[in-house]
Formats: structure tokens, sequence, C-alpha cells
């Protein structure tokens, strides 16, 4: 094993001269990767890239120039220099932030796809066969999506050894809030966090990866030391129960993750990412206003607000998702430096078990690297995807140092990936 960390504090801008080959070479070229950036590089053939770990400081980047100055005079092997190479997507690279508590809640009431059968024209069968999904969890009376989503919140502080007063900030990520000018407040309320900042963050289904992104950012500029993301849905209420193409695929439920800023020196936890979104492809897939008429006493006619269910077209959304998923992958493990041999874990959003099929081919992974429970949950939107880490987590199958690429996707059209590297506790046996 072996350990290069290199310190350098003047200017951006390239080497004044190329680097000669004389006794002082060494000295020269260390004095021209000095010249290049502010950033510490360290190096470990056991780290986070396999082969080798690259962590930068806040705001900095690795330049080819001085990448180049240290090939010449050999302090680092050609493995190495090509990692620290590549790493030098501004903005996209690392967070220092770490994911370190995870938690998630249910509605108890859960529903069969055999208790379907009565409801519309399908069987278990049809519905297991081409979803993957056997039942759903349903918030159902006086059931509140807040409620399920402090639980998670709870849960999460719980295993990071947490206390809710250490938030800083809370990121709802939901487009089925209890009340439409959003949950967060009330989340962090029930979970104590009371100098916390709270907000929804509206994404549908790549809700809780663009959240956690978006808290990574606040972690990586000092603005917070530990955060809150919570992903919960509850797309129950908007589901037209007699349409088949869609009741049966989606069920409620929360998840969240703590994270928490890194000091430098530290080891970031969010390697690389990407995000994007396309609304010339909103239609495919909607949950559209549809307000009620009514008229004023002087005749002006505001609408009554009012939702109507949401309409899918499964075909787009599939074309879609196995297109756009695995690229973005792609593209955020290019931001972090690596390959997807380097993948222990894939979560994606809990779709359809099919799309997870034709991703993880596509990134030559196998089925048994993929995080999923759509068969219990069906589709959770903005609360798939840290419901199904959460139970990776505590039954021990992701453990801490693993690497897991994150996707999610949906409606919007939107998608994005983030490669963390897990960095809770290990769950007592």
């Amino acid at each position: 094993d072996f350990l290069v960390r290199l310190t350098m504090a003047m200017p951006l801008g390239r080497p004044r001269r190329r680097v000669r080959q004389s006794a002082l070479g060494t000295l020269t070229a260390l004095a021209a990767v000095a010249s290049i950036a502010g950033v510490v590089v360290s190096i470990s053939r056991k780290g986070t890239l396999g082969s080798a770990s690259v962590a930068l400081r806040r705001g900095a980047t690795m330049r080819g120039a001085g990448a180049k100055a240290l090939r010449r005079c050999g302090a680092v092997d050609a493995e190495a220099m090509t990692v620290m190479e590549k790493v030098h997507v501004k903005g996209k690279s690392m967070l220092m932030c770490q994911p370190v508590g995870i938690g998630s809640a249910a509605p108890a009431d859960r529903v069969h796809n055999k208790e379907l059968e009565n409801q519309v024209n399908t069987s278990d069968e049809w519905i297991s066969q081409r979803t993957g999904i056997s039942s759903r969890h349903l918030l159902t009376g006086d059931g509140k999506l807040s409620t399920i989503a402090a639980d998670a919140a709870m849960s999460a502080l719980k295993n990071a050894g947490a206390d809710g007063s250490e938030i800083d900030l809370v990121i709802v990520a939901t487009s089925s809030p209890d009340d439409l000018f959003g949950d967060a407040t009330s989340v962090a309320h029930k979970i104590g966090a009371k100098s916390a900042v709270a907000f929804d963050l509206t994404a549908a289904c790549s809700g809780f990866m663009f959240g956690m992104v978006t808290a990574g950012q606040y972690l990586h500029s000092g603005f917070a030391k530990k955060a809150l993301v919570v992903g919960a849905d509850a797309l129950s209420r908007w589901v037209d129960w007699e349409d088949r193409n869609s009741c049966i695929l989606f069920g409620d439920g929360a998840g969240a993750v703590v994270l928490e800023s890194v000091s430098e020196g530290g080891s970031a936890g969010v390697l690389g990412f990407a995000m994007h979104s396309d609304g010339a492809k909103q239609e495919h897939l909607t949950l559209p206003y549809n307000g009620e008429e009514q008229v004023l006493a002087s005749g002006h006619q505001p609408t009554k607000g009012a939702y109507s269910p949401i309409t899918m077209n499964g075909k787009e959304v599939y074309k879609f998702a196995t297109s756009e998923v695995p690229a973005v992958i792609k593209e955020a493990l290019d931001n972090a430096g690596m390959e997807a041999s380097q993948i222990d874990h894939l979560l994606l959003h809990q779709a359809n078990i099919r799309i997870m099929e034709v991703v993880a081919k596509k990134l030559g992974l196998s089925m048994d690297q993929v995080i999923t429970n759509i068969d219990e949950y069906g589709n959770t939107s903005a609360g798939s995807m840290p419901l199904a880490l959460d139970e990776a987590v505590r039954s021990g199958r992701v453990k801490p140092g693993d690497v897991v690429a994150c996707a999610g996707f949906g409606a919007g059209l939107s998608w994005g990936a983030a490669i963390i590297k897990w960095a809770g506790q290990p769950v007592a046996a």
C-alpha cells in the first residue's frame, strides 16, 4: 500500500515551461504541480476506486498539466495517474459528505395482487411476471404521509446514532404531501430538528436522488454539517383504481438518509453524480391539474383546485428508462473517475423489475448486485430507493465502504444518478 499527499497552494495556471530531465526534475515537477490548484490527493490501493482513491478538497480540481508533471518525474505510477487525470469534472465530482444513517417506514395495510383481481381485469401472475410486484402497502383512513415520513426519519437518525437537534437541513422529496404547501417543516418538527431549515422538493420518482445531491451541495459548501433527506409518497391517493395499467403499480412508503459533512482530509461519500430532465416528454407520465369551474358573484371564474389521476404511457416510459438510466449511471461513473466493475451494488428506483434487469445487463452487472424490494412494496415513487437501501443495510448486505450506484427516474421526465460510498456503522448481529 502507498499514500501520496500533495498540497498545492499557488494560483491556477499552466507550468511556465516544460519539466526538464535533470537532477532537479522531481522538484521542478512538484513545483509545476503546485502552480496548478489547491488540492489534496490521496491514493490508496484499498480505497474507493479499487486500485486508487482520490479525495479532493472542496472546490478544487486536478488539472491535466499537473498530473502530467507528476508522471514525468515518476512520483506515482501510471495506474494511479490515470485515476487522478480522470477526476476533474468541476461541480459533478466528489461532494465532501457521507451517508451515515438509513431508515424507512410503510403503512400496515398490505394489498396482495390477488386482492386486485376483484378490482380490475388482472391476475397475480400477470402482474408479477410483467412488473415483479406481488404486493403494495397503502395509506388508508386518516393515515398521513408526514407521519410515515417522520417515522422513517427517526429510524434513520437512530441508525446514524444522531439526534434531531443535530440536523441543520431537512429535505422531503414528495409529489403527494399532506399539505400542498409542503410537509418538510412538519417532519422537522416531529423529529426535533428545531434549528433546521426544511423544505420540500418535487421531482416525482427522481425526487430522492435529486434531494440527496441537493443536500450534498449544502454540506459540501459548509452551510450544514448534518442533513436529513426523506423520500416519501402516497400515490395511491392519485391512482385510478379502475385502470389496471396503473393501479397495480403504486404503493405508499417512505425512506430517509442522514448525510454528514466531511472535514478536509476525510473521505468523500458522494463520488460523482449527474442529473437531467426533458420536458418535451412530460406527457408520458403526468398527474395533471384539473380544476373545477366556479363563478364568483363578480363574474370572475377562478377554478376550484383538483387533480386528475395519474396517467402513464408505459411503453414510452420503459423505453426512456432502459435507455437513459444506464447512460446517466455511466456519466456519474465518469465524473467519479470509476468503471462499472468497481460497483458493489446497484440501487434503482423500484419501478419495474424488467427495467432493473435491462439496466444491470447494460452495465455488465449481475442481478445479484441489484438491490430490490419491489415485490413487497411496488413503486413508492420518491420513497422507493431509500426504502430498498434500508433493507439492504439492515440485513448486512450493504456494508461500510461499499460502493453503491444509485439512479432515480420518472415524471418530468427526469433522471439522475450518484455513486456513493456507504459510511454507516456496521449493523449489529
